[in-house]
C-alpha cells in the first residue's frame, strides 16, 4: 500500500510526473496496470488547479524578491510551450496539446501542457480532456518501455 502512495505522490511532482513514477513502480516490481491507473490519477489531480490558479499566482509573484526568478522561469516556460504549441498546431490546438503531453520528452508533461493551455486561453474542458488523453498516451508509452516492448522490437528489426 505504501508503494502505491509513493508513486501517487511522485506522479504529482512537476517534471517527474507519471513518466518517472511509472518507471519507479516497475523498478520496484509493482503490477503495471495498477501502477498505471494510480499514476494517471496522481498526474491528473493537479491539472485543474494548475489551469485555474497557476498563471495568476505566477504573474503575482514574478516581481517578488525571493520567488521572482523562479516564477519568471515558470512563466517563460509556459509561454514558450504555448507558442510552440500554437506554431505547430494552427487550428489543431487540441491535438497539438494532446501530443505535446502524450509524447514523453523532457518538459512536455501535464504541468507544462496545462500551463501552456492556460496561457493560450484554451477553454477549461478542452484543455483537461487533451491533457488527460496525453497523460494516458504517455503512460502507455512509458509502460510499454518499462515492460521492455521497445527493446524486444528493436531486437527483432
Amino acid at each position: 500500500m505504501l508503494n502505491y502512495i509513493i508513486i501517487f505522490l511522485i506522479s504529482m511532482v512537476p517534471l517527474v510526473e507519471l513518466r518517472g513514477a511509472l518507471i519507479y513502480s516497475q523498478a520496484i516490481g509493482m503490477p503495471l496496470l495498477a501502477s498505471y491507473i494510480i499514476c494517471v490519477i496522481g498526474n491528473m489531480l493537479p491539472v485543474p488547479i494548475i489551469y485555474l490558479f497557476a498563471r495568476k499566482v505566477l504573474i503575482w509573484g514574478k516581481d517578488k524578491k525571493h520567488i521572482g526568478k523562479f516564477f519568471t522561469f515558470c512563466i517563460e516556460k509556459g509561454e514558450k510551450g504555448g507558442k510552440k504549441l500554437q506554431e505547430t498546431a494552427g487550428k489543431g490546438l487540441f491535438v497539438a496539446l494532446f501530443l505535446f503531453v502524450g509524447i514523453p520528452l523532457p518538459g512536455t508533461g501535464a504541468w507544462t501542457g496545462t500551463l501552456a493551455a492556460s496561457f493560450l486561453d484554451m477553454d477549461f474542458k478542452s484543455s483537461v480532456i487533451a491533457v488527460m488523453g496525453g497523460v494516458l498516451l504517455a503512460g502507455i508509452i512509458m509502460g510499454l518501455g518499462s515492460a521492455g516492448v521497445f527493446g524486444a522490437l528493436t531486437a527483432l528489426f
